[in-house]
């Protein structure tokens, strides 16, 4: 199992906790986003994501992007260790969960949304970074309105789900980009649970093969 991943993508970090709670033995294959204008543009990657992000999963002939599937899959295949409930009900809550970060919040302020503000349109920095902190505390403040609902000792009651795995990489850039996250007690007493636990930090950033 191969998974083309770039050491500070939020995408590719839910897939990497995914694969270290799993124990899935897989390789690394590093694209830097950003060397010669991004190595995700090459066009030997182009034939496998033509979406031109990571991560990518490749398990045999199975070539899979996006992360939540490569998420469900790895979780079908390997049940073991589950990320959703088996409830229907409580499946779907968790799934909401997840969503609402990879979904409301994550696209907002990815790279190549960052890339677009200041290269075509000349968004000043200043005012690119006003964008990122409105709409990350946009999401944060509902999401934080959820968990008074939800959260056990991680966001859906005490066991980790795929709403844990999305929240964790959108926390780290959270923190890059100066959010108070001081203002979100919930989603900050989560983070630093699941932040003591093996696979999270087998999963940072900063212990990955191509991290800088």
């Amino acid at each position: 199992m191969k998974l083309y991943s770039y050491w500070r993508s939020s995408a590719a970090y839910r897939v990497r906790i995914a694969l270290a709670l799993k124990n899935i033995p897989y390789e690394i294959i590093p694209v830097h986003l950003l060397n010669n204008g991004g190595e995700q543009k090459s066009e030997s990657y182009e034939k496998l994501n033509p979406n031109h992000l990571v991560p990518t999963l490749v398990d045999g002939e199975l070539v899979l992007n996006q992360s939540l599937a490569i998420i469900q899959y790895l979780d079908e295949k390997y049940s073991d260790t589950a990320l959703v409930p088996k409830d229907i009900s409580e499946r779907a809550i968790v799934n909401s969960l997840a969503l609402d970060i990879a979904c409301e919040i994550h696209p907002l302020n990815n790279l190549r949304v960052q890339q677009y503000l200041s290269n075509e349109i000349q968004v000043a920095d200043e005012n690119k970074t006003k964008w990122i902190h409105h709409w990350m505390n946009k999401g944060f403040s509902a999401l934080e309105k959820r968990l008074e609902a939800t959260a056990g000792n991680y966001c859906y009651k005490n066991e980790i789900t795929i709403a844990d795995l999305c929240l964790i990489p959108q926390v780290y850039n959270a923190n890059r980009v100066g959010i108070d996250m001081t203002q979100y007690p919930i989603i900050s007493s989560i983070v630093e649970r699941c932040n003591s636990h093996k696979a999270f930090i087998d999963a940072m950033p900063e212990n990955q093969v191509d991290a800088l």
